[in-house]
């Protein structure tokens, strides 16, 4: 009897990658039919069989729920035409690193498995539109994953151990779901802003890790749900006040201080409310003094503003650079936005009590 039950099983196996006892003439066949979607999910497979089938036919492939610990670098360097690979539910501790050669991919699902990091090739996948690695045992995500990935629209890495988001993550601008919950945050980058088309943010259940959220994530303009619960977060940014489109904001198990939870209790508008008084409030100042932007830089010591003239120095609401000298990668689209007005005036500083 489990004789038989083996022999049924390759047989779906071989079904499956497009064999069968007649060999050539079922894959010639399955060749001219354009075979698309490859299903050995669920089979507990602890290998993959070595097809004869060619592997650039192939838009789908599910390989979930077996027991795989690897996956062939030769196999992923064929697979050309690949648009969805699942593969969750596994054993795999690694992925392999022509997992770079799948430029067409869209569709990645690697959740369920013991991976501790992803390659760094993965960033080569730039049709990718969704990324899930959930339940893994991830600690960090590769530095440069936010320069290359410009169509990623869901990245969801919670139930990992990440200690914190690469700051490339800014950069991710099509992006409208960041999921990463029930890690061991202890920070989000700075420049979230970058982010304009993020819509639901999650960054619930890091726990004793999570003191602060950055000032950046009141200026999430397309935002409309933020949970924040269960961290040791005390107060919220006032740029909060600021998220026009937030319709759902989550809170609970925090400490929180301002806005005091009695606010909470009245409604998501009064919490806006509150915050963007706290923020109006902060911007007054008695004698306020009317300056350039570029009086500005010399105000906050970004440039010493000091002008030569007869011999004597002077101090004005402008400056010359003595000394040129050049900023390799300035232009770089890594780089852009780095000394805007609005990035040398945060209010962090400009805005501070």
């Amino acid at each position: 009897m489990m004789y038989e039950q083996q022999q049924q099983q390759q047989q779906q196996v071989r079904m499956a990658m497009g064999l069968s006892d007649k060999g050539d003439h079922r894959r010639r066949c399955m060749e001219e039919e354009r075979l698309e979607i490859v299903d050995l999910s669920a089979m507990s497979l602890d290998s993959l069989p070595n097809p004869s089938l060619n592997l650039a036919t192939i838009c789908k492939l599910d390989l979930s729920n077996n027991n795989l610990e690897s996956i062939p670098e030769s196999l992923t360097a064929r697979l050309l035409n690949l648009l969805v690979f699942d593969v969750h539910s596994n054993q795999l501790k690694f992925l392999p690193n022509s997992i770079g050669c799948l430029s067409k991919l869209k569709i990645l699902n690697v959740s369920g498995n013991l991976l501790q990091t992803l390659p760094k090739t993965i960033e080569n996948c730039r049709s990718l539109e969704e990324l899930n690695a959930n339940f893994n045992k991830l600690t960090m995500l590769p530095d440069t994953i936010g320069f290359e990935l410009i169509n990623l629209k869901k990245l969801s890495v919670n139930s990992n151990k990440l200690i914190f988001l690469p700051q490339s993550v800014t950069h991710l601008t099509s992006l409208r779901v960041l999921d990463a919950r029930l890690n061991c945050l202890g920070s989000l980058p700075e420049d979230l802003e970058n982010l304009i088309n993020l819509e639901v943010l999650n960054v619930s259940q890091n726990f004793q890790y999570l003191e602060n959220l950055p000032y950046s994530v009141g200026l999430l303009v397309s935002l409309v749900e933020l949970d924040v619960s269960y961290n040791k977060i005390t107060s919220l940014p006032d740029s909060i006040g600021c998220l026009k489109k937030l319709q759902k904001l989550c809170v609970e198990g925090n400490p929180m201080v301002s806005p005091p939870m009695e606010v909470f209790e009245q409604s998501l508008h009064a919490v806006k409310e509150y915050l963007s008084e706290k923020m109006n409030a902060g911007h007054k100042s008695p004698q306020k003094k009317k300056y350039s932007w570029v009086g500005k830089l010399v105000k906050y010591g970004t440039f010493n503003g000091r002008m030569m003239r007869g011999g004597a120095h002077r101090e004005r609401e402008g400056f010359i650079m003595s000394e040129y000298r050049s900023i390799d990668g300035v232009a770089s689209p890594r780089y852009m936005g780095m000394f805007s007005p609005r990035r040398l005036f945060s209010p962090r500083t400009f805005f501070s009590r």
